[in-house]
């Protein structure tokens, strides 16, 4: 059990050398990006709430 979990955390840390990890700038990017899109998507569907409520509340 002991030799199963050593050879698996020694394959793991040889598999994460390979990552081409993101650089600073490119993650400040990457998280702008998520985080206008989840910003726009928001508005919107705020937005279609709004026009629905408004649309339910004349019709009563």
């Amino acid at each position: 059990m002991f030799e199963k979990l050593t050879t698996f955390i020694r394959e793991a840390r040889v598999e994460l050398k390979k990552v081409n990890w993101p650089t600073k700038q490119q993650t400040i990017n990457y998280t702008a990006v998520v985080i206008g899109l989840s910003v726009a998507v928001g508005i919107f569907l705020g937005g279609l709430d709004y026009v629905f409520r408004e649309i339910v509340l004349k019709s009563l």
